[in-house]
């Protein structure tokens, strides 16, 4: 009489394989539940999507080589596959930057080889033809990062919502070096900075033309696999001089009209502080005879001010870590301040002496935060970032004894900013919510509306409407208004990833990423 064990092993019923079906199931399962949480960052879902998917197949590989199951010989047939695909993705593929904001890496193949150094353009030479250039009456000025207040707002340029039947006209277009620097317009030229080869640049175009007036290159050059390679930081303009801040913490002040070096410091190899993990970022700012720049990832001096006609050190203040957030001059409780986002705090400092008047911890301290502090009203301030941190509205009061103290009047989820910075037009504030264009009311933190997908994209309110510019290169019209989300037009800027924020002088949209820059006449109303 025969038995299940005395039948020989192909003749037995085969059980289901439990293991790999219940990895797979709860692993689905967890997928959805990280898709289906609402405020839960994309860069986190995407991260915890791709460790999920990896454990899944890496469970289920185990199995496939440990199981009975399978004959020895088909299991050592599969790791000898396995083998052979890791050697050959070792051989073949390289890391090429960032997919997106998300910091996910981006596969390439090895001999596709790097971007291949853009050399610098011939120089337009001759006469300065701007000042005579009759469109200039209808450029305005923004001589410094994030709007002509440095606060991501521009009143009175007057742009036209019907961008059906009068689009955009492309006045230039061409190819710039790496970096993720914006443009200041001064006098009818649009400075940036950018990489080209083993050279850092301070470059000089014509707003209309596009053609190169002039550059400053020093040898330097930032490059960090997520951030990419070159400089961060925009240049600000006043009194003929130019004030830029590179990767690699080089502060170089130029003669606006010919590009000459005035003076040069090395802020962060003078102050013995290393660099932030993700480059200097940091825009400068100008206050009285002061140019201001924050300092690096060591703990200490955050802060350092400088003599503008010199560059001789004035005062360096602040006991925390910088972070990639640009200081802002603001009056807060009847008293003047440079506000800035560190990485502990938002602080308030002195413009004289540099001296922390008041500090507000708030966030995590391992993360970055990039978006500028926004005022709203008299006495307080939205601070906002990526990360899990979301945003917070902070007040900042003046006591019996002209102390300045600072306490959270709401916190929220509804805004988490990554690398955009929020704007506060009309009583809202606008800004990208996990890329996606928000309305927030400052009052509650309430969250009015959410609408669109722009990726780690960056924006500018300018008079009733939103411009958005798409990580993808895309640039989009929007209303700003609390009544809902409404797009007017869209124009194919650029065609790759995109974190450099657009720039709006007068009737003049300047927009670049690390590849290429263009310019677009915008419609006017009349």
């Amino acid at each position: 009489m025969n038995t299940d064990s005395d039948s020989p092993p192909s003749s037995r019923p085969r059980r289901r394989p439990w293991f790999p079906i219940i990895i797979t199931l709860l692993g689905g399962v967890v997928l959805l539940g990280v898709l289906a949480m609402p405020e839960l960052e994309r860069n986190l879902k995407h991260w915890i999507l791709s460790v999920i998917t990896l454990l899944v197949v890496g469970l289920n590989l185990l199995w496939f080589l440990l199981t009975p199951r399978f004959p020895w010989r088909t299991r050592l047939a599969g790791l000898a596959v396995l083998a052979l695909l890791a050697v050959g993705m070792k051989l073949t593929v390289r890391v090429k930057g960032t997919m997106d904001g998300t910091g996910l890496p981006r596969l390439a193949w090895k001999w596709s080889g790097a971007r291949a150094g853009l050399a610098v353009p011939p120089l337009l030479t001759g006469p300065n033809s701007v000042a005579d250039d009759p469109r200039l009456s209808q450029a305005a000025e923004v001589p410094q990062f994030f709007g002509p207040q440095r606060d991501g707002t521009v009143t009175g340029a007057k742009l036209s919502k019907d961008w059906q039947s009068r689009p955009p006209r492309e006045l230039w277009r061409q190819p710039v070096g790496e970096g993720w620097s914006a443009f200041a317009v001064v006098g009818g030229l649009a400075f940036t900075q950018e990489q080209r080869g083993d050279d850092e640049l301070v470059s000089c175009y014509d707003l209309f033309t596009g053609q190169l007036r002039w550059v400053h290159a020093d040898k330097a050059r930032f490059s960090q696999w997520q951030s990419g390679d070159g400089p961060h930081a925009t240049p600000v303009l006043e009194g003929g001089k130019v004030f830029a801040y590179g990767g690699t913490g080089l502060l170089s002040c130029l003669d606006a009209a010919t590009g000459r070096l005035l003076w040069q410091r090395s802020v962060l190899a003078e102050n013995q502080l290393s660099n932030l993990e993700w480059g200097l970022s940091a825009s400068p700012l100008l206050v009285d005879d002061k140019v201001i720049v924050t300092g690096g990832k060591t703990k200490g001096p955050v802060l350092f001010a400088y003599q503008r006609d010199t560059g001789t050190p004035v005062w360096k203040a602040g006991g925390d870590q910088a972070t990639y957030a640009s200081p802002v001059l603001a009056t807060l409780a009847g008293k003047r301040v440079i506000l800035c986002n560190h990485a502990r705090a938002l602080a308030g400092h002195d413009p004289a002496t540099g001296a922390v008047l008041w500090e507000h911890a708030w966030g995590n301290a391992k993360w970055p935060k990039a978006s500028q502090p926004v005022v709203v009203g008299d006495n307080r301030v939205l601070v906002s970032a990526g990360y899990g941190m979301g945003c917070q509205l902070v007040e900042v009061l003046a006591g019996t004894d002209g102390l300045l103290t600072a306490s959270e009047v709401w916190s929220s989820m509804k805004l988490k900013t990554q690398f955009n910075s929020p704007a506060f037009r009309n009583g809202h504030l606008y800004g990208l919510d996990d890329g996606r264009l928000a309305c927030l009311d400052p009052a509650t933190g309430e969250r009015l509306w959410k609408e669109g997908r722009f990726g780690s994209g960056q924006s500018l309110v300018v008079d009733d409407v939103v411009i958005v510019q798409n990580e993808s290169g895309s640039v989009h019209l929007a209303a700003a208004a609390p009544g809902g989300f409404q797009e007017f037009g869209q124009i194919a800027a650029l065609s790759s990833k995109t974190w450099n924020h657009p720039v709006l002088a007068g009737r003049y949209l300047l927009l670049r990423n690390d590849r290429e820059a263009v310019c677009y006449e915008l419609p006017v109303d009349p």
